[in-house]
């Protein structure tokens, strides 16, 4: 068996505490102990020696965001950084085959644990810096919180992980052929380096009371590492993972079952138990943070490899696990988790998904305490005794009170969150499936002012409504129910503050542009592209609009000039490059050849986009070249064999060339999906 130790002086005298007859089936372990001489136990160095790694780890991302400011500002990296080293960040892999940063280190952490257990939570994680230094404050206040044990919650991080980077998959990939024929997969993409690295991240005053609720609030109420416990999605995947490693916190025969190491471990582990049961630590909580090695009197435990805990057989009975909460407790208090993690996610636009769990699982603990307040004639907090003798204490009044407030905050936002979803709901099935060059009729005006009083409810008390604030979604999509009524200075107006609080979002910006359009003159659009504050990629795209427009007015040149402006200023600009092929394959003869270049050219960064092989075959057909533009035509249908628009094109293509029954086959196809989709 292989192992490393760190050499630590074994006491003069052995004698421990756990030799006492009886020592080993003791299930509560004093936070102050001592050996059988008196002698307290020694504090952990490794305490120490994690803050400073984890510190490390900290600076590491601080100089990563401050080397990602100063490339915007002097063009270092062309004004790019590395995208996010987040965990989170893999959920693109999930939902649109993105390969990034952060997927790419969340896999290495993922292999990493296969071999060496949950290292990574202990000595890589920034949120479990937060709270061991929570932890750390506490006891200088002499407060040592006791663990929150629920054995349904710890279910927790494990469903949050599959909702985030299995559920998308799954919805991909099985569901959506039946429920959302519509819904393309894109293909692997690489996507190493970006130009908006916090644009996956919340604001600033969002990101603090994020890590003040997930750092130091989870850990007052639900234990050392509370989130860790109950919140951490990517604990979900790490934990069952851990069983599997060969390595493990293991231990020798010099265990003299004293106790030290399970009160030393900030993981919430009983090791003295797990050891003497298992000869090592299964407890997939174990973070492998060493506090138990360092701590152990007699240098009975190592860091080794071995056996697996999934494949290690117990020594011994097993002690049985003592809970918080009964089972019947259990599911009322899950489900009341559930109902709060709802209430708040995605509120105004605002409260990520972690954070969500955060308030829920410290709602839940109130929860409980409260239940226990009502329920017992004894209930205390930490140090602070909330009921004596049947009599509710001054503490037990806060605790009710703040208990209390989160139950009416969390209603509130509930019901606020829930009918402003209920109304983006209605609001889609209004907007798509209606054509925009018909006038709505009365019945349809009078639903969607119907929705668009939904969506005054739930505004922001400053402008009568009974939320705390306005979320950006529902005035987005009230601007886009005004626009259907026709009033537009109205959807302006409400699309106004959206701008101000997402100036680098595409859609916003894009859909600001369509209102300007209608009754603007040229000075005026490229008066709103020259003071248009956005990101570099958000400008292109806009003008790819702007040209678009240009287009349909009839104005070719204007198109064609800013096409190859923008293509100047960055010719990696696939949209650019795009449009100004197709700009000029309808050109005169120069501009068609140059047209058909280009286009190459596109397909050679782009070799998927079925439409531009479908133009080039066009272009090519055009000029008697039938077998190239063939060619072109069989891959652009290849490639979109189930799209319809495509499908109609082609049937025209070869109409038009005189081959009928080629066309009636892509007829019959037509159709055929057709039918699927109703």
């Amino acid at each position: 068996m292989m192992g490393w130790r760190p050499t630590i002086p074994k006491p003069t005298n052995p004698t421990r505490a756990g030799d006492q007859p009886g020592a080993a089936q003791s299930r509560d372990v004093p936070l102050n102990v001592v050996d059988a001489d008196g002698r307290a136990m020694k504090q952990s160095r490794m305490g120490r020696r994690r803050a400073v790694v984890l510190g490390l780890v900290q600076l590491l991302i601080i100089l990563h965001v401050v080397l990602w400011l100063l490339s915007r500002e002097y063009g270092w990296f062309g004004g790019e950084t590395i995208t996010p080293i987040e965990p989170s960040e893999s959920m693109e892999f999930s939902k649109n085959g993105v390969v990034n940063a952060g997927l790419i280190f969340f896999v290495l952490a993922l292999l990493s644990t296969l071999v060496l257990g949950r290292w990574f939570c202990g000595w890589g994680c920034h949120v479990v810096l937060l709270q061991d230094l929570c932890l750390w404050i506490l006891r200088k206040m002499n407060l040592r919180p006791r663990p929150f044990r629920s054995r349904l919650l710890l279910w927790a991080p494990l469903v949050l992980a599959v909702y985030m980077f299995i559920w998308p998959v799954f919805y991909r990939f099985v569901l959506a052929p039946f429920v959302q024929p519509d819904l393309q997969w894109a293909g692997f993409s690489l996507h190493l380096t970006t130009r908006d690295f916090w644009s996956t991240f919340p604001g600033l005053w969002v990101a603090i009371v994020f890590l003040f609720i997930c750092g130091f609030a989870t850990v007052y109420f639900l234990g050392a590492k509370g989130f860790c416990t109950y919140g951490c999605p990517y604990g979900g995947f790490f934990a069952p993972l851990d069983r599997y490693a060969p390595g493990s916190i293991r231990v020798t025969d010099d265990c003299g079952q004293c106790g030290h190491c399970t009160a030393a471990c900030t993981s919430n582990v009983r090791v003295h138990e797990e050891v003497r049961t298992w000869g090592m630590v299964t407890d997939p909580g174990c973070m492998k943070t060493m506090d138990c090695i360092d701590t152990c009197p007699n240098d009975a435990l190592y860091f080794g490899f071995g056996t697996s805990a999934a494949k290690t057989a117990p020594r011994s009975e097993p002690v049985e696990k003592k809970w918080d909460l009964t089972p019947r407790e259990e599911w009322c208090f899950g489900l009341i988790c559930l109902l709060v993690f709802l209430s708040f996610r995605g509120a105004y636009a605002s409260i990520p998904l972690l954070m969500a769990i955060g308030i829920a699982s410290i709602f839940t603990f109130l929860a409980w305490k409260a239940w226990r307040i009502a329920r017992d004639e004894h209930v205390n907090l930490h140090r602070w005794r909330l009921k004596y003798r049947g009599r509710v204490r001054f503490p037990g009044f806060v605790m009710l009170t703040m208990a209390g407030f989160l139950a009416i905050l969390t209603l509130q936002t509930g019901v606020v969150n829930w009918i402003g979803w209920n109304a983006q709901r209605m609001s889609r099935n209004v907007l798509g499936g209606q054509d925009p060059s018909v006038a709505p009729t009365e019945v349809q005006q009078a639903r969607a002012g119907s929705i668009l009083g939904w969506f005054d409810l739930v505004s922001g008390v400053d402008r009568g409504g009974i939320g705390l604030a306005t979320d950006p979604n529902h005035d987005f999509e009230a601007a886009r129910l005004l626009v259907y009524l026709g009033e537009l200075d109205a959807a302006r107006e409400r699309l106004a503050p959206v701008v101000a609080g997402f100036p680098s979002d595409l859609g916003v910006r894009r859909f600001e542009l369509q209102l300007l359009l209608p009754g603007a003159d040229q000075e005026e659009v490229q008066s709103y592209l020259d003071t248009l504050e956005a990101e570099p990629h958000v400008v292109q795209l806009i003008r790819l609009d702007v040209i678009q427009w240009h287009l349909a007015n009839g104005r070719q040149d204007l198109a064609e000039s800013m096409a190859r402006q923008s293509l100047q200023e960055n010719a990696a600009d696939l949209g650019a490059m795009k449009m100004l092929s197709v700009i000029l394959l309808n050109g005169d003869e120069e501009q068609s050849e140059e047209g058909l270049v280009l286009v190459r050219r596109y397909l050679e960064e782009a070799p998927t986009d079925s439409y531009a092989w479908f133009t080039l075959g066009q272009a090519l057909g055009g000029r008697g070249r039938l077998a190239e533009a063939d060619a072109a035509v069989e891959r652009a249908l290849g490639l979109g064999e189930n799209d319809p628009m495509l499908l109609v094109e082609a049937i025209g293509y070869y109409q038009a060339t005189g081959r009928n029954a080629i066309a009636e086959q892509l007829v019959a196809r037509l159709q055929s999906l057709q039918d699927r989709r109703r």
